[in-house]
Parts: C-alpha cells; structure tokens; sequence
C-alpha cells in the first residue's frame, strides 16, 4: 500500500499538489491552467480519472486560477469552506461544491483529508493532512508564522510539502516596497528559509524521508541556495526543491502504523538533481 506525491507547480505563479494512493488520488489547490495540469500530469505518468477531488487552501489567484474549467471539463467535487467560497464565487453548477471544517475528517475513498487553519492574509485559510494506510502527507505552504499546529502535524509526517518562501537577507536587500516586505515578513505571509529550516530541525521525525520545499520566491530566494541550507541537515531526509516552472518528480512513499514506515522513490532520486534548478 503506497502513497504517490509531485508538485505539478509551486510559486507565486501557481500552486498545484498532487497526491494519491493506487486507486484515487486529490489535487490540492488549482493554480495553474486546466491545460498545464493535464499536460503535466501525462507527463508524469498520473491519469486525472483517478483524481476524484480538489482541495482549495484559500482564494488568492494562484491557488484557484485553473479551478473553474479543471473541475467543470473532469467533474471534480471542489472542497472549500464557505468563507473562501464568498470570496471565489464558485457557482456549482457545473461541478459539486462541499464545505470542508477544521479538524474534521473527510474521506475520498481511502484517502483521509484533514484541514486545519493557518495564519495567512486570506479570508479563512487552511493546510492539510492527507492520511492513508498509517502514512501521513502534510501540505503546508502560505503559512506566515510556524503555528503550533504546524510543528504537531509536521512531526507526525512522512513527507510534507513545506514552505520556504524567501531569504531574509536578500528579502531585505532586494527592490520590494517596505509594505510589501512587511507583508511577506510580518506573521500573515509567508515563512523564510531560516524558519522553515527550524521546523524542519525541531519537529522531524525519523521516518520523514521526502521534504518537498515549496512556494520559493522567484525574487527573494534560490533554488540552489535553499537546496544546500536544507541538505547539509538532511541526514535520512531527502530534500527536493519544487518548481515554479516544471513539475517534480512523482516519489513513492510505503508503510503504515504498523512498522516504522519505508520510503522508496518512483524513479531514480539522482535522475532529477541534474535538472532540479531549471
């Protein structure tokens, strides 16, 4: 029994995360085109018949961008709660609209969904946990400050998408109106390397074996850079960087509560560091 996980684009132009068991699989948030999501999905071997839901976090542009035409042209249900919703202003006439509460469970089939609130500057923003079969998958990006909720779910997690948005250095050096570095910086935005690196070395667990950085800033951080920080630390993690231009790789991820939990990556882990930056 298995989990499968990609980033099918991460950043400020587009958020999209895939995750999926054998049988059925979600997506969380929407961000890029209806077209770039299929094309990236084939590309990556994943089948949009076996999606049954998405997931919105919240209603910035590039989180529900490619919504609409996704969800109508493949009949995806869309979770969302109600405040977001006023906001997005999704009909429901095309596709089935559900709310979703904090803490509570929702089942997709085997695959277990929890949301749970985040400190963000949007209406009523939320991350997730995606459970199945014992393993736990967490999606945390647009998170402005590490919640307590954030470190308690983290370290229950084999692999999580995380959020390392902007250097502080090159935050402050670089050419952002000071509101706007406020903003990203002030609680209500987004974390910097340095905190999510502190998360990360704080609340692992051992059997966290994929950390997926996600959400950089095209102007106030590095690939390469953020790669390096993170991976000096990494010990039995492996650290991977998601574009914003590209998807990632699909990783593999086995066990349950039972054991202590195994990781095994779909392809050849070395095959993507050639081209993880571009």
């Amino acid at each position: 029994m298995a989990l499968f996980i990609a980033s099918l684009n991460s950043g400020s132009n587009g958020n999209c995360y895939y995750i999926g068991n054998k049988q059925e699989a979600i997506l969380i948030d929407a961000g890029i085109s209806c077209r770039e999501t299929e094309k990236r999905m084939l590309r990556l071997g994943l089948s949009l018949k076996k999606v049954k839901a998405i997931f919105i976090s919240h209603e910035h542009t590039d989180h529900i961008s490619g919504l609409p035409l996704l969800a109508k042209k493949h009949q995806l249900p869309v979770y969302i709660t109600n405040q977001t919703n006023l906001k997005v202003k999704l009909e429901g006439d095309d596709y089935k609209i559900q709310h979703f509460n904090p803490f509570e469970p929702i089942a997709v089939g085997d695959l277990q969904i929890t949301a749970f609130p985040k400190m963000h500057d949007a209406i009523d923003p939320y991350s997730f946990i995606i459970t199945f079969n014992g393993l736990k998958i967490g999606v945390f990006t647009d998170i402005g400050r590490v919640c307590n909720n954030v470190k308690d779910y983290f370290a229950q997690c084999h692999a999580v998408f995380l959020e390392a948005n902007y250097d502080e250095e090159m935050l402050e050096k670089g050419n952002y109106p000071y509101h706007l570095k406020n903003r990203i910086r002030g609680g209500s935005g987004h974390i910097s390397n340095k905190q999510a690196l502190s998360l990360f070395l704080a609340h692992r667990n051992k059997n966290l074996r994929y950390l997926i950085l996600s959400h950089l800033s095209k102007n106030n951080n590095d690939p390469e850079l953020v790669y390096e920080l993170f991976n000096a630390h990494a010990e039995e993690t492996t650290i991977i960087v998601a574009s914003r231009y590209q998807e990632t790789m699909v990783y593999k991820i086995e066990g349950d509560l039972n054991s202590n939990g195994f990781i095994t990556p779909f392809t050849v882990a070395n095959s993507y560091q050639t081209n993880m930056f571009s």
